[in-house]
């Protein structure tokens, strides 16, 4: 039987990350996307709420927190009603650390995990999209070759979080005869890894991102996640996939609330708009897109801690709150008028990174 009820650690850990989010995120939400940079003072902040050191092993340095995916549905979703580009940088080193936690050797754990429980932001990535318009995960171009006891990776790589302030990235490539996809721990310095410029995107204009290219990387067998066993990638898919819906539904539910209260105070003809039927039923429509989109991220998200296969889940989660998100905030914009236009209101930013949900694959994970 399905229960979404949160427990009494998880409701602390939603309003505690939902004040952040709120009281410091929100704010420098603009500024970080007129100015395309993000405070270090306010990464500082937020990494002060042991999101990434949580839960690693205390053995390691962590918290030795349990690790959830609803959880960490609750947690993506409440930064990204603060801001999509800060929540996708603050999450960013999730993208190499829980992937290592999870499914890394003993040894990858040591190595990598480290990092991650100091005092300070420690960047991290992976890279999973290509730049390709009919990029499926599923038929990488990516390609991870055996040679001898090394691998050789040749492919190309796009919207790359923090890749160029990352010591470390988890690239996923193809095997040679593509039955199945594997993750490396590339060093930046590796020779035959490139780096980019850093992209110019319509929306998420606060957050670095980049192309990679790899050309004849050569690799120590060491460098594969999970060693001869290899990565689940499925499962990782399905966590990214989660974190990335969540993320969404805090768009979505960031532009609601703020159309809402913009209803409630805004006049025509001497009563608020939000009493206009046509207006009312918008914000309904909104409302429910918002409750389903949600519903349908923390059901995959408990299949996914129940140690169940959430492919389906997941992926069916992801595309329709790629649908809802963009229609809330398009709706939104209609709510304000020609102030849904101007930069003077925040539903026009909203807009912006929602309709990135559509194409954008392994933003975060769970």
């Amino acid at each position: 039987m399905l229960s979404f009820e949160l427990s009494e650690e998880q409701q602390m850990i939603r309003d505690s990350v939902g004040a952040f989010a709120r009281e410091q995120i929100r704010p420098a939400a603009r500024p970080a996307d007129e100015s395309g940079e993000i405070s270090p003072a306010l990464v500082a902040q937020a990494w002060q709420l042991g999101l990434v050191q949580g839960p690693i092993p205390e053995s390691l340095g962590g918290n030795g927190d349990l690790r959830l995916a609803t959880t960490g549905a609750i947690i993506a979703e409440e930064l990204a009603y603060g801001d999509l580009s800060i929540a996708a940088h603050v999450l960013a080193p999730r993208l190499l650390a829980f992937p290592v936690l999870e499914m890394g050797t003993d040894e990858q754990r040591r190595s990598h995990l480290k990092r991650f429980t100091g005092p300070s932001f420690a960047s991290a990535s992976a890279a999973l999209m290509e730049p390709r318009w009919d990029f499926d995960p599923a038929a990488m171009t990516t390609v991870a070759r055996r040679d001898g006891n090394n691998f050789v990776l040749e492919g190309a790589k796009c919207m790359v979080v923090l890749a160029a302030a990352s010591e470390v990235i988890l690239v996923w490539a193809a095997s040679a005869n593509y039955d199945r996809v594997d993750g490396f721990l590339v060093a930046r310095e590796t020779p035959g890894l490139s780096l980019g410029a850093r992209e110019k995107n319509m929306g998420l204009k606060a957050l670095e991102t980049f192309e990679l290219e790899l050309k004849r990387c050569r690799l120590g067998s060491e460098t594969r996640l999970g060693g001869e066993r290899g990565a689940d990638f499925k499962r990782a898919m399905s966590q990214s996939r989660v974190a990335t819906a969540a993320m969404g539904v805090g768009v979505a539910h960031a532009a609601f609330d703020y159309a809402r209260d913009y209803a409630k105070e805004r006049k025509a003809f001497g009563v608020p708009i939000a009493t206009k039927q046509a207006v009312a039923f918008m914000l309904a429509d909104m409302a429910i897109e918002i409750d389903a989109a949600r519903l349908l991220v923390w059901e995959a998200a408990w299949h996914l801690d129940r140690g169940e296969d959430a492919h389906k889940e997941s992926y069916l989660a992801r595309n329709y709150v790629a649908a809802s998100a963009l229609k809330v905030t398009d709706n939104a914009v209609q709510v304000l008028g020609g102030h849904g236009y101007i930069r003077e209101h925040p539903v026009e930013m909203w807009l912006r990174n929602a309709r990135g949900f559509s194409a954008i694959e392994g933003l975060a994970t769970v």
